[in-house]
């Protein structure tokens, strides 16, 4: 599906803010409530929008280690690895990848221990060779949210 002005222009308004109302939308963009309404239901349809969320501050609710781990494996288990990594609590992002590692992993913790723990369990998966495990210092911009 190709994004018109429009499109982008609501698109733009609900990554400022999700709670965002089809009125307010729509007074902004001058246009009928009831074309925000299909054209939202059309971006959920066509699944450019995939859901409605909030941003939460990680740190501030007790989250705090951001990781980000790359994971050697063999390849005919790469697949079944990253489903099974993916379904961890602590997971935010799972990357098939090019480059010395197969996969990349984002993953927030609440302390070192369970950071160990994950690290202990993925080194466990069958297939998974090893892993390397950067802990960042600073988050200096964590946001997925780009202009369409």
């Amino acid at each position: 599906m190709e994004l018109d002005e429009l499109d982008k222009k609501i698109l733009s308004i609900l990554l400022r803010d999700s709670r965002t109302s089809y009125r307010e939308i729509a007074k902004e963009l001058n246009v009928a409530v009831g074309t925000i309404y299909n054209r939202v239901k059309k971006l959920e349809d066509s699944g450019i929008i995939q859901g409605f969320t909030v941003k939460l501050n990680y740190e501030a609710i007790g989250y705090e280690l951001t990781t980000i781990i790359g994971i050697k494996a063999q390849g005919k288990k790469i697949r079944e690895i990253e489903r099974v990594i993916s379904k961890d609590r602590h997971v935010t992002c799972v990357y098939d990848v090019t480059g010395e590692y197969d996969i990349i992993v984002i993953a927030k913790f609440r302390n070192r221990e369970d950071m160990n723990r994950f690290v202990k369990s993925v080194l466990s998966i069958d297939g998974v060779e090893k892993t390397n495990t950067h802990v960042a210092l600073e988050i200096v911009k964590e946001d997925f949210r780009l202009e369409p």
